[in-house]
């Protein structure tokens, strides 16, 4: 009975998680000449200007996919918001809003604007939502759901990801032109499934329609199903490269520089109910994650 039981919440989790998943620089300068070369000394260099980035914004809000509602991080086939790693309240998560405003003043000038499903072409219409709320940081986890479609055929292409984005970032500061924006990395999916497919109730669930493109024939080790899962690997890659030469556009903007996708997820870092969202410990993770890049000088 105690299998039964499990077997039918896989079931129901997975029937309602396949229409909503996770969801160096160069130089253009020329080489100086070589000493001695009889060339005029050329103007001197023009000083770096003062970095616009505030490492102690007043405000966040954060708009993006599941992650950012913690999803199945409390309960099964639930929204958690209170343990978001963006503005949630949960102390064991200890949130973002909550490292850098404090716990009274997180609830008063946070808000959550994400949605579980969403892709990035849905990014533009949140922005503008967080643009109403006049935010000092707008944080954005977007791009999961663009990879994780039925096949790896329906994944969306990178350049109308790349185009969304730069919507969505016009969008914001057309209403809040002093927002700062962090954007985390898109997750290594693969990694997911390699964690993920070593739990008997992962498999289950995810036999049941979880991010196909990833997942489906997750204890297949053969040459085809290898491919596939890297395509939807490197698609995540060229996601995230195009979200970090988008934001390195603009001071107001600073990537994650793959902090989200490099970070290793393990057993309790992910979700008991699904084996793919973050557990509370996982939105922990992301919290970190999130501030050390926010608060770097």
């Amino acid at each position: 009975m105690r299998g039964r039981h499990r077997f039918r919440t896989a079931v129901a989790t997975a029937a309602l998680l396949c229409g909503g998943t996770l969801s160096g620089c160069t130089s253009d300068t020329p080489e100086a000449a070589a000493p001695g070369a009889g060339s005029a000394p050329g103007p001197a260099p023009s000083p770096s200007p003062t970095s616009r980035w505030d490492v102690s914004p007043a405000s966040v809000a954060a708009v993006g996919d599941s992650m950012t509602r913690a999803f199945d991080a409390c309960s099964v086939l639930s929204d958690c918001p209170e343990a978001s790693w963006a503005t949630g309240t949960d102390t064991a998560v200890n949130s973002l809003a909550m490292r850098l405003l404090g716990p009274e003043k997180a609830a008063t000038h946070s808000w959550n604007l994400a949605r579980t499903g969403a892709r990035m072409a849905e990014l533009p219409e949140q922005m503008a939502g967080a643009a109403a709320e006049d935010p000092a940081l707008v944080t954005v986890t977007m791009g999961a759901n663009d990879a994780c479609r039925a096949t790896p055929d329906l994944m969306t292409p990178v350049e109308d990801f790349r185009a969304s984005f730069e919507a969505a970032l016009a969008r914001l500061w057309a209403g809040a032109p002093q927002a700062q924006v962090y954007v985390a990395s898109v997750p290594d999916l693969k990694h997911l499934w390699s964690t993920g497919r070593l739990s008997p109730m992962g498999l289950k669930v995810w036999k049941l329609g979880i991010c196909g493109a990833m997942l489906t024939d997750a204890e297949d080790l053969g040459p085809a199903a290898e491919r596939r899962r890297s395509a939807v690997r490197d698609r995540v890659v060229a996601y995230n490269g195009a979200l970090a030469e988008v934001c390195a556009g603009d001071a107001r903007c600073r990537y994650d520089d793959g902090a989200v996708f490099s970070f290793r997820f393990d057993g309790s870092q992910l979700s008991p109910w699904d084996w793919f969202h973050p557990s509370k410990d996982g939105q922990a993770r992301l919290a970190e994650l999130a501030y050390r890049r926010i608060t770097e000088e």
